[in-house]
């Protein structure tokens, strides 16, 4: 890899969650264009892309009608905001979202990503409550080992030690309760079915804060961070319980699990959730523009209907830009004209086979999703479920397994932020081809890394 735009990145390019040092000895594959569900470098080598961009590029790579979609916004109106104004694509897609979102979720406010509608959610669950006369509500919860974002508020929300450390302390409103890993719950390791610890620890954890500091509880559908921790049945529906119970606001944080990446336009739908916000972003638009934000109830947007002297004081020059949210109504077109949502619920039975024959090789100890999400925990010991330290972990990840993958032509992830996985979520176009390849890639490059494993 040593190809003229290769030696300007080395100089110039700071990539996110990327080790320069790492770039300066190897260099970095520079992608250059996509079609489907596949990539290729500029070197022409072409690689399905696993991780669909970053969880985004959810109807694939090359759709002209979104290019030609956002052309014609940029000819009519390229920019601007939404401050004390409206666009046309602004107000037809809140409408659109308000249509498609479960319940009384009528009202959106619009960022330009995840993070940012995480963090705005939480300060609009801090201002509603100041203006219902409960201010002393501020806390937050969320889940150990979460992504939730990394600017300061958003940070603070995340469960991930390791990207929190260099920048504690952090916000101490923000408290943190048990996942769904039932692989390494001690509660349900001799139950038949899951007794639901990990949603009663949030209860106890609501009560230890005092419910009246407390304004919302914010959870991935499925968490993505530690493997595709897919919630067991009647998790959310105890959830709700606590919150109601509790007087707490429940948001669900639908920016990788909505659009149909568990086979649903809103990952809610498929689990029987009822929010009292949801934010969202990446497959929004299918990543062909920066968009995110929050949908919320009608109850949370009383107070600011009701009283004209009340507003939201938050706000972004680029959420909702009229160029993105017309990339967003092109792409939400395309998902139901093609029924993508149908697609992904079609193929699911043949992914999940894909991963549970992954699972039988030696160096995997689960494998868990739904739709197209799916992770493996890969153990030293299968019976045990003797995890590696971190020294091993770096050396199996990204000395051994991500260079053989990439060899092999497929882009995925490889994470120990926990116990490390090996993450699958392709372009939702994604057929039998695909999975297939990504059955004998993924087999193939496990059992390669076991015999490197053992050769040490």
């Amino acid at each position: 890899m040593n190809t003229p735009l290769d030696d300007l990145a080395r100089r110039h390019l700071w990539g996110h969650f990327t080790s320069l040092a790492s770039v300066q000895r190897v260099g970095l594959p520079i992608i250059v264009r996509g079609e489907g569900a596949y990539v290729w470098d500029d070197a022409g080598k072409r690689y399905l892309d696993g991780l669909s961009g970053l969880f985004a590029v959810n109807v694939g790579h090359g759709r002209r009608e979104l290019a030609e979609a956002a052309a014609r916004q940029a000819q009519e109106l390229a920019y601007f905001p939404l401050w004390s104004f409206g666009t046309e694509p602004a107000v037809r897609l809140a409408a659109r979202l308000a249509g498609m979102a479960p319940g009384d979720l009528h009202r959106s406010f619009f960022t330009t990503g995840g993070g940012e509608a995480v963090e705005s959610a939480w300060k609009l669950a801090m201002q509603y409550f100041a203006a219902i006369g409960q201010p002393r509500r501020r806390k937050i919860v969320s889940r150990n080992l979460a992504y939730h974002g990394t600017s300061l508020g958003a940070l603070s929300i995340t469960g991930i030690p390791a990207l929190r450390e260099p920048f504690e302390p952090l916000l101490p409103t923000a408290v943190k309760v048990r996942n769904t890993n039932r692989y390494r719950c001690p509660d349900c390791a001799g139950s038949p079915d899951c007794t639901l610890a990990c949603a009663d620890d949030l209860e106890r954890r609501i009560l230890a804060e005092g419910p009246e500091t407390v304004a919302m509880v914010v959870l991935e559908t499925v968490q993505n961070s530690g493997g595709a921790l897919v919630p067991a049945p009647g998790y959310w529906q105890r959830v709700r319980e606590i919150c109601d119970r509790h007087g707490v606001l429940l948001v669900a944080d639908e920016v990788i699990c909505g659009f149909g990446r568990l086979g649903h336009m809103f990952g809610c739908d498929r689990f029987g959730s009822r929010p009292d916000m949801i934010t969202f972003a990446k497959g929004v638009t299918s990543g062909y523009a920066p968009l995110g934000g929050v949908i919320v109830s009608d109850r949370i947007a009383a107070p600011f209907v009701e009283d004209p002297g009340l507003t939201y004081l938050h706000g972004l020059t680029f959420g909702g830009h009229p160029v993105s949210c017309a990339v967003a109504l092109a792409n939400l077109d395309l998902m139901e004209r093609e029924d993508i949502c149908g697609h992904v619920r079609r193929h699911e039975a043949l992914f999940a086979d894909v991963m549970r024959d992954v699972g039988t090789m030696p160096l995997v100890g689960d494998v868990r999703g739904c739709g197209y999400l799916w992770a493996a925990e890969l153990v030293r010991d299968k019976e045990t479920k003797e995890t590696f330290t971190s020294g091993e972990s770096e050396w199996l990840l990204r000395r051994t397994l991500s260079p053989m993958l990439q060899e092999a032509g497929l882009i995925c992830r490889t994470d120990d932020r926990a116990d490390p996985v090996v993450v699958l979520a392709p372009p939702l176009v994604a057929g039998e081809e695909e999975l297939e390849f990504i059955r004998r890639t993924l087999k193939t490059a496990f059992a390669a890394a076991r015999k490197a494993l053992e050769a040490r």
